[in-house]
């Protein structure tokens, strides 16, 4: 007896088709350019992506603010407008202190010290630090360590006294600078170069690709190579829309994001030790290296700053991340 095919089992059978049939729209949206880091690792994750699940998920990449500016990612991303950013850890300081771990000024000794510190249980931890605000972290994504450059040299903390700095939005690094005598202003990173250039600021930290890229060399004629302070980028997903895909889908993604940040990572270190020396090159600025003296009188400076965030960030975190340090120290 054949089986009798009603119009409403054809119905079904092609809305199921049709269900099936369409993709997972991750949109992926970011503020710099794709000649960068984090342009080209945006780039590589959607290539690959489409590579390894061909018709069940595509991304969209929308690089240099073209979708969303700044201020506004964050809460697109918790509405699920977007799926993912990767931001600068110092935006999410309304969603969390425990970030703030990596503003303390001169904690980590190395950036090798920060890559051990974020593949530990401690730095994994942060990761899902913002959970409660729909927000998941999946990797941290370098851009480099920050370098102090000023109108006169700095060697010794009480060199900056005085002077007034270029900050980020930073409770943190507010606290830096009055530690050793310094004010500060809080200026978006589009109006350092202008100023730098009219006096409004007498310093600045960044690292040595922001230094370069926006010329701020040839406006700070002393740069100590400090490596104080940790500049790096979160990427992040919306928590509901990441947990609700399929498990074999997730799992696949999982293992892109990982290979990607291994890919931004080293692009940042190899960009990092390229402007460093096209800074040297330009020879507008004396680079000054710290000697282990110099850096420890430092660090002893701003301990009265990490005191100050341990209750905010979490004893255990701040422990974990000295830790690094002394693991290193011995080996």
């Amino acid at each position: 007896m054949k089986p009798i095919i009603t119009l409403a089992s054809v119905v079904l059978a092609l809305a199921s088709v049709t269900v099936q049939a369409d993709p997972i729209v991750i949109k992926f949206s970011h503020v710099v350019t794709e000649d960068t880091p984090k342009g080209n690792g945006a780039v590589l994750f959607k290539r690959l992506v489409e590579e390894r699940l061909p018709g069940q998920v595509v991304v969209e990449v929308y690089p240099n603010s073209t979708l969303l500016r700044d201020a506004d990612e964050l809460e697109a991303l918790r509405k699920n407008e977007v799926q993912l950013l990767a931001p600068s850890l110092a935006n999410f300081q309304k969603y969390t202190k425990q970030l703030q771990i990596f503003d303390l000024p001169f904690l980590f000794d190395d950036q090798d010290s920060v890559d051990r510190f974020q593949k530990r249980a401690k730095g994994k931890q942060l990761l899902r630090s913002m959970e409660s605000s729909g927000i998941v972290g999946l990797a941290f994504w370098h851009n480099g360590l920050k370098q102090l450059s000023a109108t006169r040299p700095l060697r010794r903390p009480s060199d900056a006294a005085g002077l007034t700095f270029r900050i980020q939005q930073s409770s943190v690094i507010e606290a830096q600078f009055a530690q050793i005598g310094a004010s500060s202003r809080m200026l978006p990173f589009s109006e350092v170069f202008g100023a730098l250039q009219n006096g409004t600021v007498k310093g600045a930290e960044n690292p040595w690709s922001n230094i370069y890229s926006k010329k701020l060399h040839t406006l700070q004629p002393y740069i100590t190579e400090s490596n104080h302070g940790v500049l790096d980028y979160m990427l992040v997903s919306n928590s509901s829309f990441w947990y609700s895909l399929p498990h074999s889908i997730r799992v696949v993604l999982e293992g892109i994001v990982d290979e990607v940040t291994y890919s931004v990572n080293q692009q940042a270190e190899a960009l990092n030790k390229a402007e460093r020396e096209r800074v040297r090159q330009a020879g507008t600025s004396e680079i000054i290296t710290l000697t282990a003296e110099e850096r420890e009188a430092w660090r002893n400076a701003m301990r009265p700053v990490w005191k100050q965030f341990e209750a905010e960030i979490g004893p255990d975190i701040v422990k974990a991340a000295e830790t690094v340090n002394r693991k290193q120290q011995n080996q």
